[in-house]
């Protein structure tokens, strides 16, 4: 259905009504900013640069709003749908289209639809047809006919013999109306609506497995021992669990089930259907609801509560990535250094490839950890002829005997200098490399390099800056969730692009440098207008201003527009090209700087003239001069916000974009990732029996999972700070605590040297904000 045709069954004004109250915002600032997702602007764009517009809803809001109004306007379209499938059979009443209407989510809707969507053949479909629909209507009206009950019955039923439709006694009369009667109870929408309510409430999840006898092949590792002999209440089911079982299942492991006995949720429907003991047929209604609620309802009520309970464990997965991922993507480049990457390995070497500060390929060669004489020569050589300060090596296979070379030459050279520090090295993870190196974008850059090669550049790279390395990667290979393979892939990939989009937004992206795979997350540019923007860059030169975008084939006003704003020109013809003041504010911006005080000399940059216009602007409304009033929206604000928003009026823009504008002209070139603390760079290697109960420790968070987060403390494994050691406190959820890439104070608690596990705790510690 097209989106006029949504808006005359749901407009924009009523659906703001409607997500006002659930999403705790005006229904005011919900229509205006429908109309914004409507009229085709990305959520970044809203977030940035219609702030006035939105009353300064972040991405956050705006994309809740685009999620619940999209499942809304599907919620409607499902009505009609439904309504006019039911009217097309003639039994559309208006007690049923009221009912439709009324319903507050598909379920309801589908309740409501179940018993007039075409069935295949059933038992009672069956029992229609041999003309047994009206004894069904008796055993549910429940008569209190008089005379001995078994005559009774005898005598309805005669009526409906018909040996040629197979019905030939009263026996087999009454089971067939009992199927019709069994169908239309389970297939009641307030029937179904109660025993659903219950089975989440009451209902247990149980596991055993397919094939006792089969488990030493099925399960050779005991991945799934402690499920062997599961109960589990569906209301205490947590997100891992719940995907743990279904991979289980998958693999034949365990067979899971959802059980609720009938006596428990026999009362809800008799609720609805009342067994009346005085009827002849209050047993053949009681025998057939049981019947019902066996065959049909129970097994319908398990499949849907298996199906919400991994919709919420998959939501709660992804969630989990795309937190873990957004924090990988934002740690802060390692600006102004030239990078030696090694990919470690035994049998083929250890791959290097040095790059320049801007990431450009300079030179690349292999060492054997066996030649360890000839590998320190060659990296000596290289770190000289180069002037290289840090090295990033991989953390796959050998990567602690690279680490234990380097930082054996690290300590040589450092003795035959006698200056400590100079030289560092980073463990790098180098989760997706080999997929770059074999990918297409990867064989663009460097068509006549082999794979090898390509992904040790990847590795040094994705350390000066991880954010421009990591999106040419698909982000489900990156190595930061939870059962990732397990849930649902398209939710996924499309959760992970929102986050990728996000935060290349976020962070801004230098026109003149940007790759395509970069340049295709600014909002509103596609893959095919990346590859032009390269394409002309390559042809023309290097960008002198955003104006020129609109050269670029392809590439119109809408998306000029919807991007500029976030692709920067540090070099260009107009200062403001390198900041996140979008083109459309430029004359508002210049009329602002015109206002700013020049200093003695008339020499001051425009970040220290707008700290003096701030000193002033305070002073002033300490003064009394900006006294204090309502802004428009009617809130009362102090004497300095006062000020601001006279300012504002004067230059043309509203309160919120003069902020913007204030601070990127205090900040020329902003990186919000700049403000997060650098990388560690180590010098010396610290091996696991060098651990010992007490040592406080600096390390690198690496993973953050639903039991805590796995933390690298320069070591062959990462250790792992339980959720109860996280903090001083309780902690629901690690990732209120910590977060991927994140510099942390640990604790060792516990070294298990066989089985290689780290127990750590950051309790009584602090830890670098993010």
């Amino acid at each position: 259905m097209t989106q006029s045709a949504d808006e005359e069954i749901l407009p924009v004004s009523e659906l703001a009504r409607l997500l006002s109250g659930e999403l705790q915002l005006s229904s005011e600032q919900i229509a205006r900013t429908l109309t914004l997702l409507d009229e085709g602007n990305t959520i970044p764009f809203i977030a940035r640069y219609r702030k006035e517009v939105t009353g300064s809803l972040d991405e956050v809001q705006i994309q809740a709003i685009a999620d619940r109004a999209a499942a809304l306007r599907a919620l409607f379209e499902r009505k009609a749908d439904v309504r006019r499938l039911i009217a097309a059979q003639g039994k559309l009443t208006p007690e049923l289209e009221a009912a439709i209407m009324a319903a507050r989510t598909l379920q309801e809707v589908e309740d409501l639809y179940l018993p007039y969507r075409p069935k295949r053949k059933t038992r009672a479909s069956v029992a229609r047809e041999k003309g047994l629909l009206p004894l069904a209507e008796l055993i549910l009206q429940q008569p209190e006919l008089p005379g001995d009950p078994a005559t009774v019955l005898e005598e309805q039923a005669r009526p409906l013999l018909d040996p040629e439709k197979g019905v030939e006694t009263a026996l087999e009369a009454y089971a067939g109306a009992r199927d019709i009667v069994a169908e239309i109870v389970a297939e009641d929408a307030s029937v179904r609506g109660a025993v659903r309510a219950l089975f989440f409430q009451q209902a247990t999840v149980s596991a055993r497995p397919v094939d006792p006898e089969a488990l030493a092949e099925k399960d050779p590792k005991g991945t799934y021992r402690i499920y062997y002999d599961f109960h589990e209440s569906v209301e205490r089911m947590v997100p891992h669990r719940v995907l743990a079982l279904n991979r289980a299942e998958r693999e034949e492991v365990l067979r899971v089930s959802v059980t609720l006995d009938y006596e428990q949720a026999r009362p809800a429907i008799t609720a609805h259907y009342p067994i009346k003991e005085t009827s002849p047929f209050a047993a053949q209604l009681a025998q057939a609801i049981e019947d019902g609620y066996k065959r049909l309802l129970a097994p319908a009520m398990e499949r849907e509560v298996r199906v919400e309970l991994t919709r919420k464990a998959e939501e709660h997965a992804i969630g989990i990535f795309a937190a873990n991922l957004r924090h990988l993507l934002l740690q802060p480049p390692l600006r102004g250094y030239k990078v030696l990457g090694i990919d470690p390995g035994y049998r083929t070497g250890c791959k290097l490839a040095v790059v320049d500060e801007t990431g450009k390929y300079l030179t690349s060669d292999t060492i054997y950890l066996h030649q360890e004489e000839k590998a320190r020569q060659t990296l000596r050589r290289l770190i000289g002829e180069y002037d290289l300060k840090v090295i990033a090596i991989g953390n796959g296979t050998a990567s602690r005997e690279t680490e234990q070379l380097v930082a054996g030459l690290i300590r040589e050279l450092e003795a035959e200098t006698g200056r400590r520090g100079e030289i560092g090295y980073v463990i790098v993870n180098e989760a997706g490399a080999s997929v770059y190196s074999a990918s297409e974008i990867a064989r663009q850059e460097f068509p006549t390099l082999d794979a090898t090669q390509r992904g040790t550049i990847s590795i040094a790279r994705r350390l000066q800056d991880p954010l421009a390395e990591l999106v040419k990667i698909d982000p489900r290979a990156l190595g930061v969730g939870l059962y990732q393979h397990d849930v649902d892939q398209k939710a996924l990939a499309e959760m992970l692009e929102r986050v990728v989009v996000s935060c290349v937004n976020f962070a801004g992206v230098e026109l003149n440098s940007a790759s395509a795979a970069l340049l295709r997350h600014v909002a509103g540019i596609n893959s095919r207008v990346a590859t032009a923007i390269v394409k002309y860059r390559e042809e023309h030169g290097p960008f002198r201003s955003r104006e020129e975008l609109l050269k670029v084939p392809g590439l119109g006003p809408a998306t000029f527009t919807q991007a500029a704003g976030f692709l920067k020109i540090a070099n260009g013809v107009e200062m403001l090209d390198n900041t996140f003041i979008h083109p459309e504010s430029y004359a508002a911006a210049r009329a602002l700087l015109a206002m700013l005080p020049d200093g003695a000399e008339g020499a001051l940059k425009p970040a220290e003239r707008v700290a003096q216009f701030r000193r002033l602007v305070k002073l002033q409304s300490t003064l009394g001069r900006g006294r204090r009033r309502q802004s428009q929206d009617g809130v009362a604000i102090d004497g300095e916000q006062a000020a601001w928003a006279d300012i504002a009026r004067k230059i043309g823009v509203g309160l919120p974009t003069l902020l913007d504008i204030l601070e990127n002209l205090e900040k020329p070139g902003l990186d919000p990732r700049d403000e997060l603390p650098p990388p560690i760079l180590r010098h010396d290697v610290l091996k696991l029996e060098d651990l010992k109960p007490g040592m406080v420790l600096q390390g690198t968070v690496r993973n953050v999972v639903d039991f805590g987060a796995f933390v690298d403390i320069g070591v062959k494994r990462d250790g792992l700070v339980h959720i109860s050691e996280l903090a001083d406190h309780y902690v629901r959820d690690p990732l209120a605590v910590v977060a991927v890439g994140q510099v942390v104070q640990v604790r060792v608690l516990a070294v298990d040297l066989q089985r290689e596990q780290i127990q750590l705790s950051m309790r009584g510690l602090r830890t670098t904000a993010r």
